[in-house]
């Protein structure tokens, strides 16, 4: 390893001494880096997206110096998101450049930004190979026992000063995967082989990369610096998938997105293969894929679109997935295999549906209604056609409320938990079920005009006590309905902060792929936005996701949360009297109730975990730490079945109890096991007892 290490120093030596001049110098085995270059399709593209995003996004931001390095910055986030490839000196020879990218850009000038890539693409060439070197002649001698630390997340590091610091950083990190792999259970032999399979995939995709990749990652850094939804699209990820990288329905029923070198799982679809599995949750990370009996292949570092490609398949086939649990310490790369039949989601299957708690007995019975709407669906080609039974979302909605006022329920939980959003105009026609008349949604566009959607309908189909189950993947869509019902005063809002997705996207053709550019925002009729911030429930349950990781404030650039005049609405003013004590009630259910005091207490966990800034690379010490979390972990879990009368555990389930508890990821769980959906249940009926008793003093 000397030998290696002596060669790969005076590589890098020469190669940093010469600074932007010899970006294309050096070229990994089987890319010739002078052959990507920029397109005249390409430039032209770029003209146009700059164009569309100076007269028509929403911000409305300029391009000038000051966007200029914001594009910059993301840009090396982009290329480099854990600081580990660029040196200090790349970056120096980058700076330049900072303040020069706004004028390159209204030129059509994308030389820098491929440049730069081609730089990234030398570096991960290198990085890869001393990897190789290292697994063949170094992995037995790797000493696990020293007292050395690495840093959890670089992210805000400080760059590698020399060549030499870089070849330190690389060795640490692959070190640091080795022992990961270790702790879930793999031999040294096994290790050597999954790693190696890794790094060369990883040398060979590195290898077949192309003009079309490079735009589309430097046109996206710029675009991205206005919000995060705004996106270009190359002309095949334009035609294969949507710009949330979804699968197609006729797959698994998951939203991915890239998370580093990782795929992650962002949302389940209702109804879903995956759903139904009970085996996945948001926050997931696919490892590795398999078709049928074959071996699984090792994704890991690969793009996000041929991932998905290799997800996809014939309705009806059998694919594997290897994931590490959302739940999992970071450090814990213990991963299982989920099997997974593909399959279409039909309307049907995520129709609205109904069932009934029930409290109490005899003639102290109470009943509860529940609707739960998996999304805001309607369908159009049987609407145009003229079919007088075409579904919709407010169709399903008002007729299970037929139902129950036919079963005299005592109140109603809409439940929109998971629920993505869907159509807006189901949004408002929903929201005419519960209100009179009046306005539902704000809409301003990026003149500052503001549209104001009302429902025009008199009558109300429900006017019962009525409660919004929400949590974070609850977006758009719910969002608005939710809002909608707490401004108006007509529903509780219970649960966890919403996603906080308020924007509005259109997908504008190119000369050269597609650009989904933001165009206006969402606002309740209150005047507040949806935006970032989400609908902040009335009473706050913990939260069974990660939400410094999923949500709109995670997001970088993220438009921030601002008010517009409030619209013209009548608010009923029966409910915030009655917030305290409701609040307060449910406080003292929840500070005994198992799966509450549970939650809260996982949560707690996962956050030390998670906050920790520097991870051993002593074997003994790791071990110890990560014995240390599954020990109080099985303690929270003994302690929660022994409340609710179970038999304690000797050791951890496979399964995370927190699935068990998550309608993310357990569809088909039975409402009467549902503890947050039976709370607000109970929230309901402590609503009812006290009106009851305001009606009686009054």
């Amino acid at each position: 390893m000397k030998r290696f290490n002596s060669l790969r120093t005076t590589c890098l030596v020469a190669l940093f001494a010469v600074g932007t001049t010899a970006m294309a110098e050096e070229q990994p085995a089987n890319l010739d880096l002078d052959s990507i270059q920029p397109t005249r399709d390409q430039m032209v593209a770029s003209l146009n997206t700059v164009e569309l995003l100076r007269r028509h996004h929403y911000n409305r931001i300029r391009l000038d110096d000051a966007l200029s390095s914001d594009i910059f910055d993301g840009y090396m986030r982009q290329l480099d998101p854990q600081r580990s490839l660029f040196t200090a000196e790349d970056i120096k020879a980058f700076e330049q450049y900072r303040y020069r990218l706004d004028d390159l850009l209204l030129a059509g000038d994308l030389s820098v930004g491929f440049a730069i890539h081609k730089r990234q693409i030398e570096r991960l060439s290198q990085r890869l190979e001393f990897a190789g070197s290292l697994l063949d002649e170094e992995l037995e001698s790797l000493d696990f026992s020293s007292d050395q630390q690495i840093l959890a997340d670089r992210e805000k590091a400080e760059w590698a000063t020399t060549d030499i610091d870089l070849l330190q950083l690389w060795r640490n990190q692959i070190k640091d995967e080795v022992l990961r792999l270790k702790l879930a259970g793999r031999d040294m032999d096994a290790i050597k082989e999954l790693l190696s399979k890794r790094y060369k995939g990883q040398q060979i995709r590195l290898n077949q990369t192309r003009s079309e990749d490079v735009f589309q990652n430097y046109i996206n850094a710029f675009a991205q610096a206005y919000d995060p939804h705004t996106q270009y699209m190359s002309p095949e990820n334009a035609e294969n998938f949507d710009i949330n990288m979804s699968l197609s329905l006729e797959g698994i029923g998951a939203v991915l997105q890239s998370d580093d070198e990782f795929t992650k799982i962002v949302r389940l679809v209702p109804a879903g293969p995956a759903a139904k599995s009970q085996k996945l949750a948001p926050a997931d990370r696919i490892i590795a894929v398999g078709q049928e009996e074959k071996d699984m292949v090792d994704v890991v570092g690969w793009r996000l679109d041929e991932v998905v490609k290799l997800i996809r398949g014939p309705k009806g086939s059998n694919v594997r997935l290897e994931v590490i649990p959302a739940s999992n310490p970071p450090t814990d790369l213990t991963s299982r295999e989920v099997v997974l039949v593909r399959e279409a989601v039909k309307l049907e299957d995520q129709a609205a549906a109904s069932s009934i708690l029930k409290f109490g007995s005899g003639e102290n019975e109470q009943r509860i209604g529940v609707i739960e709407v998996p999304g805001f669906y309607i369908d159009f080609k049987a609407q145009r056609r003229g079919d007088p039974d075409y579904r919709s979302t407010t169709r399903d909605v008002r007729r299970l409320l037929e139902e129950m006022e036919a079963e005299n329920v005592d109140g109603l939980v809409l439940d929109l938990r998971n629920n993505g959003g869907g159509s807006l105009q189901e949004a408002t026609e929903l929201t005419g079920l519960f209100i009179n008349r009046g306005p539902t949604v704000q809409v301003r566009d990026t003149q500052g005009k503001i549209q104001v959607l009302d429902d025009t309908d008199a009558g109300i189909s429900y006017n019962g006590p009525m409660a919004v189950l929400v949590n974070r993947l609850s977006a758009s869509a719910s969002e608005i309905f939710a809002g909608a019902m707490q401004d108006y005063g007509r529903a509780l809002v219970v649960g966890e902060p919403t996603f906080g997705k308020g924007t509005v996207q259109s997908i504008q053709p190119l000369n050269h792929g597609e650009l989904k550019l933001t165009l206006a925002k969402f606002y309740r009729v209150s005047g507040q936005s949806t935006q970032n911030r989400g609908v902040v429930p009335d009473i706050t349950y913990p939260s069974l996701l990660d939400t410094t990781e999923i949500g709109e404030s995670y997001l970088p650039r993220a438009l921030p949360w601002d008010t517009i005049p409030p619209a013209d609405y009548a608010i009923d003013r029966q409910l915030p009297p009655l917030l305290s004590q409701l609040s307060e009630r449910h406080q003292l259910r929840a500070a005994n109730d198992p799966d509450f005091t549970y939650t809260l207490a996982r949560v707690e966990l996962d956050r030390g975990i998670k906050e920790r800034e520097y991870l051993p690379l002593n074997e003994t010490m790791r071990r110890e730490q990560q014995d240390a979390f599954d020990a109080t972990l099985l303690q929270l879990e003994n302690q929660r079945r022994s409340a609710r009368g179970e038999e304690p555990l000797a050791e951890l389930e496979e399964t995370d109890p927190l699935l068990t508890l998550n309608p993310a990821a357990n569809e088909e769980e039975e409402t009467k096991d549902d503890p947050f959906l039976t709370e607000t249940g109970q929230i309901l009926i402590d609503l009812l007892e006290l009106q009851q008793r305001v009606a009686k003093a009054s």
